[in-house]
């Protein structure tokens, strides 16, 4: 098996056809999950908008599949309480029907009758596999205890909750490491490129060298450069539209003060929808949705930026946020069929386009999705791959914990015994085995063995240790400083990628990785600094 492409649905389905015992190849042109898998919200969400337009089958998989995401990757997906705030009573309702029934409609208001019949709807779906409360309906009076600030036009809420994703880069790379690992003969490749094909042979570049491979079933698991892969294989298709989704982090105390751990869901005055909450002691704010015809285009622009900044006034009025504000801005393209009509209309869902290579096997092209929904998509294309090859399924991935959520421990009594237990045979404090735990699960203890020998706090980030990282670029993949600083941690997407952060990193990177000065200049000069700069 060849699958081109490591993002989220790629690095998926990688390990589901590892576990069931078929050897498999990934190639990733980047680094895993750099491309869109890298631009999104950042939430496991049941996909509450998709009821506005019929997608009942979708909301329910992305329900259960959220739930699913809360146990078995509890490291990295944790609840979010969500507030939806309410104009009216009646508001909504028939924009709403006219959605349903596939006409265009504007949503501005979204009202307590319409919100209430949508929450209820939607705990049906979650019930399967029931992780999370049910929503409740709040007055005003109930929502200023829960959230305050809120423009006064706004009557009540509705409380619901979502999955929040604080490392989406390392889930992915969780499940290519736990997919190595239950099938040794498999591999994935980031930084390699397919050079072409021909007579059923795909010859691609890694490290400096030429290889050649011949699969029996090729995934296109590319995303929005799936036409773009299809070229490179000699073939020449139309499948992919574009929507551009652009976020910012912003360092606002007030804001994340008033938000209280919670999310809000907000319809706007353009008929958007925008959301902001809580993210690693910053606000994050999205999201847009744009057409975009070239996915390596794709950045949050200046006019974007400054929109996500301006529409916060319509529901905190009195918390102004500024440009001066941003730490960080990211911008990612979703993978949608291509289509007319308005771009946010398009479907969320996945689907599977079958090609044939002249002279050579079936390339399946993995067209859609979501993050929340990548499991049951990979098992979807695993098991396509399954009756190609005239193989049954061995393993059930329902349940499967990933990475650092294996043996995790839940509940705050629980967490405590596992801190203790590893503070006192690593001889860490409690905090900083709280600290790794929280970014890399239970993963953690690969890396103890060396923190317990020394663990050098670094000089412009004393949270992240020197040895910290020099395990990080020793089994992780790093190809680059990029691929430490944005995916195998958070310290760009938090804001505090300074340019001291930078050049102490740098220094650990070439030291590890033996690069030299050029190298390490290039290197340094690719990097997003943050504005705290």
């Amino acid at each position: 098996m060849l699958i081109l492409g490591g993002g989220i649905n790629g690095c998926g389905t990688f390990r589901d056809l590892c576990a069931q015992g078929v050897d498999c190849l990934l190639i990733e042109r980047d680094d895993f999950c750099s491309g869109a898998s890298a631009g999104s919200s950042r939430l496991m969400h049941g996909g509450l908008k998709y009821l506005e337009t019929g997608e009942f089958r979708l909301v329910r998989e992305s329900a259960e599949e959220r739930d699913r995401l809360l146990c078995n990757a509890a490291h990295y997906v944790t609840p979010l309480p969500s507030i939806l705030p309410l104009r009216s009573r009646f508001g909504g309702i028939l924009p709403s029907i006219r959605r349903f029934l596939g006409g265009k409609a504007s949503l501005t208001d979204r009202g307590s009758l319409i919100t209430r019949a949508g929450l209820t709807l939607y705990d049906l779906y979650g019930r399967r596999v029931s992780a999370l409360p049910g929503h409740k309906m709040l007055s005003r009076r109930a929502l200023d205890a829960r959230v305050a600030g809120l423009d006064a036009g706004v009557i009540g809420a509705g409380l619901y909750y979502e999955g929040q994703l604080s490392y989406a880069e390392r889930l992915g790379l969780e499940l290519l490491l736990d997919g190595e690992t239950m099938h040794p003969a498999s591999r994935a490749l980031n930084h390699a490129c397919v050079v072409g094909a021909q007579s059923g042979v795909v010859t691609y570049a890694h490290e400096g060298a030429t290889h050649r491979v011949r699969p029996r079933v090729i995934i296109n698991a590319g995303g929005a450069w799936i036409d773009r892969i299809n070229a490179d294989l000699g073939l020449e298709t139309d499948l992919m539209g574009g929507s551009k989704g652009a976020h910012i982090v912003v360092e606002n105390p007030a804001l994340f003060a008033a938000l209280n751990g919670h999310m809000v869901y907000f319809g706007t005055r353009d008929g958007r929808v925008n959301l902001l909450y809580p993210f690693m002691d910053r606000v994050l704010i999205g999201s847009t949705d744009i057409k975009i015809d070239d996915p390596d285009a794709a950045q949050c622009d200046e006019d974007e930026a400054a929109y996500l900044c301006a529409v916060i006034a319509e529901i905190f009025p009195e918390i102004p946020v500024g440009e001066d504000q941003i730490l960080y801005r990211f911008s990612g393209v979703r993978p949608l069929p291509r289509a007319d009509g308005e771009i946010g209309l398009v479907t969320r869902d996945h689907s599977i386009a079958e090609l044939t290579l002249p002279e050579g096997p079936q390339v399946l092209c993995l067209i859609g999705g979501k993050w929340t929904t990548f499991r049951k998509f990979s098992e979807t294309a695993a098991t396509e791959v399954l009756t190609r090859l005239g193989r049954a399924r061995q393993r059930a991935t329902e349940t499967m914990p990933i990475g650092g959520g294996r043996d995790f421990p839940m509940g705050a009594d629980a967490r405590a015994v596992w801190i203790a237990e590893r503070s006192h045979s690593s001889g860490l404090p409690a905090g900083r085995i709280d600290t790794l735990l929280s970014r890399y699960g239970t993963r953690v203890d690969t890396m103890l063995p060396a923190l317990s020998r020394s663990d050098t706090p670094l000089l412009a980030l004393p949270d992240y240790s020197r040895e910290e990282l020099m395990h990080l670029l020793r089994t992780e993949r790093v190809g680059g400083l990029s691929d430490l600083l944005l995916r195998r941690t958070s310290i760009a997407l938090s804001g505090r990628l300074t340019p001291e952060v930078a050049q102490e990193a740098a220094r650990i990177v070439a030291e590890t990785l033996g690069w030299n000065a050029d190298t390490t200049r290039e290197a340094l000069d690719r990097l997003p600094v943050s504005r705290a700069a």
